[in-house]
């Protein structure tokens, strides 16, 4: 695939970084569409179900993750002849949390359905089935050292392979016809096919996963660096996920299912911003140590694109959302479509918060990116408090935008980033687009 051409970025490297995003896209919409397909045959109350145990451990599994996937590629670059004991150590920190996490959600959510009175035998059952898929999450960091090589098309193939066997697999149990919790142990079949690719595509390499070592030490000083990261992936999360949860204690679960019905169509998409991101990263940090002036160039021209890219998917999904919605979902989902027309310029911001995020890790201001975060998180739950019980949906959908909104711009109030605030917001208003146009046209 092709992306626009913008000032600042060589073409040809340009494109290289971007040559994955085709098989991307394909991938995201062959997920899409059997998502779709499997919300249509469970119905909005199961979808809901399915939904909220799929957001619940995703809480959880974001404590899983350490936050290490960025400091593991920076550490590789910088110290490439420590390659084995950077993942040793991060895989075995990784598995060691996993085993503690996978019963504590389970715990966890039994004590806060006892608190609510409710029963659910079956939605337990799916949540340890999801919760269970936390531990193949562990290799995620094979992924994390091809893209510090700048080679993750090895990864997307495997990634692309076990997408195709996964939706053939979920089909098969929607023309069966078989209940709920079969779509849930499907996710961990996800995790041990994708775990499997990885290790293949790694021992290719000619890479041994055995000679991996665990370093206490590095482990001791990727905790100390990486723990503001791990409670900003918690909230990340938390302002992701915690409107389906929400959903389902205000509204219960079949307005859960509606609004993840629309959701769903109105995320698929946020791939795009993290594959840039994650491309470019090596490049930009790069640029930093260089010529800082290139390195401000390259980021102002990022967000240009971001913005591009996302601001008219956003105008034309909300102008055509309930007609979509119809046609994709059918009657049962009546109501999807206003709140995806909402919904769904949260993108903008989403495009925008990948890139500054980079920006700030890439500064080592790694306690505004917490900051940051929070402010989005703690907006969305307080906005969902106040507008899930008289909207439903179209408040979660509401309280979403705005706290994107919100998380993002947070870094004005800090002098260090305001610089950066100023350059997304100029983005945000197409400034700089305008410049370029306008330029032009007086050259002739």
């Amino acid at each position: 695939m092709r992306l626009p051409s913008i000032p600042g970025f060589d073409p040809e490297a340009f494109q290289k970084y971007f040559k994955n995003t085709g098989w991307l896209m394909l991938g995201k919409i062959l997920s899409l569409v059997v998502g779709i397909f499997i919300a249509k045959f469970l119905g909005p109350h199961d979808f809901g179900d399915l939904s909220f145990a799929t957001a619940f451990t995703a809480i959880i599994a974001a404590v899983g993750t350490l936050g290490l996937d960025s400091f593991i590629i920076r550490e590789i670059l910088d110290q490439p002849a420590k390659r084995d004991e950077v993942l040793g150590t991060a895989f075995w920190m990784r598995i060691g949390v996993s085993i503690f996490l996978v019963p504590a959600s389970v715990l966890i959510y039994l004590f806060f359905r006892s608190l609510a009175d409710q029963q659910g035998a079956e939605l337990t059952l799916v949540i340890t089935f999801c919760a269970s898929a936390l531990f193949f999450k562990a290799f995620n960091i094979i992924d994390s050292y091809f893209q510090s090589q700048v080679r993750s098309k090895f990864v997307v193939q495997v990634q692309n392979i076990c997408l195709i066997i996964s939706s053939l697999i979920k089909i098969s149990f929607v023309l069966l016809k078989l209940p709920l919790v079969y779509f849930a142990f499907a996710l961990v079949l996800d995790g041990l096919m994708l775990a499997i690719g990885l290790v293949i595509i790694y021992h290719r390499e000619d890479l041994q996963i055995r000679a991996w070592v665990f370093n206490t030490s590095r482990a001791k000083s990727m905790l100390s660096q990486s723990w503001p990261l791990i409670l900003s992936a918690v909230m990340v999360t938390l302002y992701m996920q915690i409107d389906i949860l929400m959903l389902k204690y205000f509204a219960g679960s079949t307005e859960a299912g509606i609004y993840s019905a629309a959701a769903r169509i109105s995320e698929a998409w946020y791939f795009i911003p993290v594959a840039i991101v994650t491309s470019v990263f090596p490049a930009i940090i790069h640029a930093r140590k260089t010529d800082i002036a290139r390195y401000q160039k390259r980021l102002q021209n990022l967000y240009d694109l971001l913005v591009v890219i996302s601001l008219p998917v956003a105008l034309i999904v909300s102008l055509g959302a309930d007609t979509f919605i119809r046609l994709v979902y059918g009657e049962q989902f009546d109501g999807a479509g206003v709140m995806l027309s909402v919904h769904i310029w949260s993108g903008i911001f989403v495009f925008l918060g990948s890139a500054s995020g980079q920006y700030l890790l890439a500064e080592g201001f790694t306690m505004i990116s917490f900051y940051r975060t929070a402010i989005g998180a703690i907006a969305n739950i307080v906005l969902n408090l106040w507008l899930i019980p008289m909207y439903g949906g179209l408040g979660a959908s509401a309280a979403t935008l705005i706290a994107y909104f919100v998380a993002t711009f947070s870094i004005l109030l800090y002098s260090k980033t305001r610089q950066q605030g100023l350059m997304v917001l100029k983005s945000l208003f197409l400034i700089n687009m305008f410049s370029i146009v306008s330029n032009r046209l007086k050259s002739k």
